[in-house]
């Protein structure tokens, strides 16, 4: 039953994820799309610790500053939520988790 739980749980995720990019593919740029595809990758049990500055240098090969920019563009568009401030910063997806997917019975009829 755990198993099946997971699966559904993948999928409607997966589902999201789609949608979450179908929403937001023209407001946010190529860097920024890598970083949140990176993020998402982890699947429905999130990406350890956070964005910070530091990682999203290295998954997006950018400078700090233009990092800083990018996570603070993606804040004030409400995809990511800040955590702590200063050097320590990190950030959280935000909108992934709150888009609504149609649910499917297919699943309930693994339970007959």
């Amino acid at each position: 039953m755990d198993a099946q739980i997971d699966v559904e749980q993948e999928i409607e995720f997966t589902l999201k994820k789609t949608k979450f990019f179908e929403n937001n593919k023209n407001i946010i740029n190529e860097r920024q799309q890598k970083v949140v595809r990176r993020m998402l990758e982890e699947g429905h049990q999130g990406f350890e610790g956070g964005m910070n500055v530091r990682k999203y240098v290295s998954i997006a090969s950018t400078s700090k500053a233009t990092a800083t920019r990018d996570l603070q563009d993606l804040v004030q568009k409400n995809i990511f939520s800040p955590i702590g401030g200063g050097r320590s910063a990190r950030y959280e997806l935000k909108n992934v988790n709150h888009i609504k997917v149609a649910h499917h019975s297919s699943f309930s009829k693994l339970d007959r």
